[in-house]
C-alpha cells in the first residue's frame, strides 16, 4: 500500500512533506496528546530508542497528533525529543492513515514506511512502554529482506 502523502508543520512551524523522506525508512507514529502519561512514554522511549534506531541505517522517526505546533514545542523542550513532531489539528493525515477514531480522537498507532514510499508495516493500538524494542526488531527485519 502506498503511504498518504502529507504536508504538515513539525513544533518549529517548518512544513514536513512525504516525499521529504524519500529514500528512507519512515517510522511515523500516532498518538493522542502531548503530556499524558502514555504519550509522554512512547515519546521518551522513542528519544532514548534513537541511537539504537540511528545504527540500523537512514531511518527517521516522527510523531503526529492533533495537537498545536505551540503545544508540540512546549512537549519536544520539556522532554528533550530528538524527531519531528507534526502537528495535524484537522486530522486528515491521521484519519488518512485510519488512526482516528477512540476515546482521545487518535489511536496509538504506528506505520514503518519504506524507502520506496510504501507501508511496510502497521500497528494498531501499541504499548507505549514496549513498542519501541518491537520497532528496532522489525526494522531490522525489514531491512534484512528489502
Amino acid at each position: 500500500m502506498r503511504a498518504p502523502d502529507f504536508n504538515l508543520a513539525d513544533q518549529d512551524s517548518a512544513k514536513h512533506s512525504l516525499a521529504d523522506y524519500a529514500g528512507k525508512w519512515l517510522v511515523l507514529y500516532f498518538y493522542p496528546k502531548d503530556g499524558t502519561p502514555g504519550c509522554t512514554k512512547e515519546a521518551c522511549n522513542f528519544r532514548d530508542g534513537r541511537e539504537l534506531i540511528a545504527q540500523l541505517g537512514n531511518v527517521e522517526v516522527v510523531g503526529i497528533s492533533k495537537d498545536s505546533v505551540e503545544s508540540h514545542k512546549k512537549f519536544s523542550l520539556e522532554h528533550q525529543l530528538n524527531f519531528t513532531l507534526l502537528s495535524d489539528p484537522s486530522h486528515e493525515v491521521i484519519e488518512a492513515y485510519g488512526a482516528w477514531g477512540g476515546l482521545l480522537g487518535t489511536k496509538r498507532n504506528t506505520v514503518i514506511i519504506g524507502p520506496d514510499g510504501e507501508v511496510k508495516k502497521q500497528y494498531s493500538g501499541v504499548d507505549p512502554a514496549t513498542h519501541v524494542t518491537e520497532i528496532i526488531a522489525d526494522l531490522k527485519a525489514l531491512q534484512a529482506g528489502a
